[in-house]
């Protein structure tokens, strides 16, 4: 029978987000049918719209999202309908060489994440009808495709949740808030004591300070150059904030008597080569500098003072989800909200419905928002 569900679809790159019918197949086995009540507007789903990440077109967007379970596909053990659940663009199979020694958030499964097809066969089980009636074959970001009344995803990505968590904050953890928070305390290491540097308040960034800070450092550095969110910066944690990476530089060298930032996150809605050289001059000797923004497919030079890296020790490090597992990692980050440790309710500027998606990407390019949510 299947199901028909409403949808925002790329149909090609540059163009609008336009919603869309989308005709589901019924689950089979591990898939899970999820209605989804909230989903994040992440940076991540603007680099498929312009091209940056090549993704094969027409396609669902969407990757962070939390819902609840409609129906189930045989072999799903762990989930029934029901249960409220995380979207977790990173799946995680249990059995690969990565998943078994500890870090799912590299899963083997990974690898299909940008199939058309599903993720536990490959047929292809989304499709829309055009008006010559034939049949589209539709492909979901990250395997999700949150930007959907109901999703057809695998059991792999999806983590139960307790049922009184508020959708957007569970939404918001399963990327966004796991991947900046993970990027200072796990990727780079932050501890009591450090200076650290946060280069882009967005979605991500303002995670990487809540985890900076909760993990002890003694200055949290802000760069934005939009003043809203280097305002926003300081309600959560910041100490300091700066317009660019040059005026931090020349003040985190007079703060730290020229040691600079044991620490420094490079989050930005897009990260270009160019980009590097100075984050690196932020960097202490021996220091760390972790590398989370996405950057276009395509680019791959990159300006960097190589004799300086070796001489001073430092080094660079690219992270996923933070570097963390999300199975352990989203309801831990839910339990320190639930404490009131973690600060995720302050993190969203605006809501919007599924037909103002376009609107939503629109404030987020235009510095308006820290994160935007589509409530259904």
């Amino acid at each position: 029978m299947g199901t028909t569900t409403r949808a925002a679809v790329l149909w090609g790159y540059g163009e609008d987000w336009k919603i869309e019918d989308v005709e589901l197949d019924d689950p089979k086995a591990n898939d899970v049918l999820v209605s989804i009540k909230a989903a994040g507007l992440c940076h991540s789903d603007d680099h498929a719209h312009t091209g940056d990440l090549p993704l094969p077109v027409p396609l669902i967007g969407g990757h962070e999202g939390a819902g609840v379970v409609e129906a189930v596909g045989p072999d799903v053990r762990d989930l029934a309908p029901g249960d409220h659940v995380a979207v977790s663009f990173i799946p995680a199979c249990g059995k690969c060489r990565w998943c078994s020694t500890g870090r799912q958030y590299l899963c083997d499964s990974g690898a299909k994440l940008f199939d058309i097809g599903m993720m536990s066969d490959g047929r292809v089980a989304h499709h829309v009808t055009r008006a010559d009636g034939s049949r589209e074959p539709v492909g979901r970001y990250a395997q999700a495709g949150t930007f959907s009344e109901k999703i057809l995803v695998n059991e792999d990505s999806l983590v139960k949740v307790d049922p009184d968590l508020p959708f957007d904050v569970v939404a918001l953890t399963s990327c966004g808030v796991a991947t900046g928070f993970g990027s200072a305390t796990e990727r780079a290491g932050t501890v009591p004591g450090d200076n650290v540097v946060v280069v882009g308040i967005g979605g991500i960034g303002i995670n990487a300070v809540q985890g900076a800070k909760i993990a002890g450092a003694q200055r949290v550095i802000a760069v934005d150059p939009v003043e809203m969110k280097r305002e926003q910066a300081m309600a959560f944690g910041a100490t300091h904030t700066y317009a660019s990476m040059e005026e931090a530089a020349e003040a985190v060298r007079d703060m730290t008597e020229g040691i600079m930032a044991e620490r420094v996150i490079l989050a930005p809605g897009v990260v270009h080569g160019d980009m590097i050289q100075p984050a690196m001059d932020l960097t202490a000797k021996g220091g760390t500098l972790v590398v989370t923004g996405l950057a276009p497919a395509m680019e791959s030079d990159v300006q960097l003072n190589l004799m300086m890296l070796s001489m001073s020790n430092k080094e660079i490090k690219g992270t996923i989800f933070g570097s963390q597992n999300p199975r352990d990692q989203i309801p831990r980050l839910l339990s320190m909200y639930r404490q009131g440790v973690l600060r995720l309710d302050e993190l969203v500027t605006r809501r919007y419905t599924l037909d103002e998606v376009n609107q939503g990407y629109e404030d987020m390019l235009a510095g308006r928002n820290i994160r935007g949510v589509i409530e259904f």
